[in-house]
């Protein structure tokens, strides 16, 4: 009997652990979460209503004017092309061109490979604000202003991805592509079916980093379409979205959290869609067995 209550205790207090554990999990995801509810509600409340109750995430009067207007009276279609566009080019080429890099530092041997793996890191440190005006002087020297080229190229590289690509092929046996070329591979041959294949975690990574980080890109339509309306994307294009009044010193709530609802669904199907894979690609570094 005591050996029978003593595993009754035992059970009820792991049960009352693991409860007390889901609660906590469950509040901190309502925390994190909250935010997102507050401005999903708040696209279907009034100007007057947000303004009077903006910490409840549901509206007492629902009404779809701000979805109104944001189909209906504004380029929000355009933008959302614009955006499709420019991310997908910008991720393929980042894909490519820095997984290429990568397997450079990595695995290649050739003089200054040290000192341009510096220059990558030194990149990183570098706040993007910092390159807003160089980027602008350089673009137009070349003539890519208010074009999509002017949008693309710039963000067709990007130092993090480089970093990330090196690490992980760092992390490969040597032993495969020595045997590859004992087969008579060379090294694009080697590069291209023996060690890229190998490094789709990595390159999964790279995927939703880059394209997170081009989709919510600001600064660079900022200074290089600026003059062109049909050019912008939807980041910049949302700057614009809900002003109102004279100067613009008005804001439409309502409308501006409308659109970035709808800004944050395609990243947000995006990392539900390679989840999996991106944490594989952030722990992995290197192969077991």
């Amino acid at each position: 009997m005591a050996a029978d209550a003593s595993v009754s205790r035992s059970a009820t207090g792991r049960g009352f652990k693991r409860a007390a554990g889901y609660l906590l999990l469950a509040t901190a995801a309502l925390a994190f979460l909250y935010p997102f509810l507050l401005s999903l509600g708040s696209t279907f409340k009034s100007r007057a209503e947000l303004a009077a109750s903006s910490v409840l995430p549901w509206p007492d009067e629902p009404t779809l004017r701000a979805w109104e207007l944001v189909f209906l009276r504004s380029d929000f279609p355009l933008w959302m092309l614009n955006s499709t566009l420019v991310t997908v080019v910008a991720t393929l080429l980042r894909l490519f061109l820095d997984a290429l890099a990568g397997y450079s530092l990595a695995r290649l041997r050739w003089r200054g490979r040290g000192l341009v793996f510096t220059g990558v890191l030194a990149v990183m440190a570098v706040p993007p604000i910092v390159l807003t005006v160089p980027r602008f002087l350089l673009l137009k020297e070349l003539g890519l202003l208010n074009s999509y080229t002017g949008l693309i190229l710039p963000l067709a590289v990007d130092a993090v991805g480089i970093f990330i690509a090196k690490q992980f092929f760092e992390g490969l046996p040597r032993e495969l592509e020595e045997a590859a070329r004992i087969d008579g591979a060379n090294i694009w041959q080697t590069y291209w079916h023996v060690v890229l294949p190998l490094a789709r975690p990595a390159l999964v990574t790279l995927t939703i980093l880059s394209f997170q980080a081009t989709w919510n890109e600001f600064l660079l339509p900022l200074i290089a379409v600026r003059a062109s309306p049909d050019h912008w994307t939807l980041p910049f294009g949302l700057s614009t979205l809900g002003k109102g009044g004279a100067g613009g010193q008005t804001w439409d709530y309502p409308v501006m959290l409308t659109g970035s609802i709808l800004t944050i669904v395609p990243v947000a199907v995006v990392f539900v869609i390679f989840q999996r894979f991106f944490v594989r690609g952030m722990t992995t570094s290197g192969i077991k067995g």
